[in-house]
């Protein structure tokens, strides 16, 4: 297996864990958005709680140049431990959501 299905293999079955767990409250459902194509990788919420419409993206991977770019990440512990714990190491991951001047002091790559 090559890298980037390595890569690819990681990033699924880490969103897995996630989208098949239970949301606390409501009727929430976490949908597992995966795009080879694009190497979009998603868990969108829908759903409701208390009457209120819960629709957005929980995490967001995106893969770019053989890095994963954590491009959003709602995990309570950050998908990037779960990542890293899998095999991938800190110059493979890029934290998308940090500002690019604030990337070099995270100890994962800037780009």
């Amino acid at each position: 297996m090559d890298n980037l299905d390595n890569i690819r293999q990681v990033i699924i079955e880490s969103l897995s864990y996630y989208a098949n767990l239970r949301y606390a409250t409501g009727a929430v459902n976490r949908l597992l958005i995966i795009d080879q194509d694009s190497d979009n990788y998603l868990i969108l919420l829908e759903g409701w709680e208390n009457r209120e419409r819960v629709h957005g993206c929980l995490v967001h991977l995106q893969v770019i140049d053989n890095k994963i770019w954590i491009q959003r990440d709602g995990i309570e512990e950050g998908i990037a431990t779960d990542l890293m714990e899998a095999g991938i190491s800190k110059e493979q991951i890029v934290l998308g959501f940090k500002p690019e001047d604030i990337r070099p002091y995270t100890e994962f790559a800037v780009k």
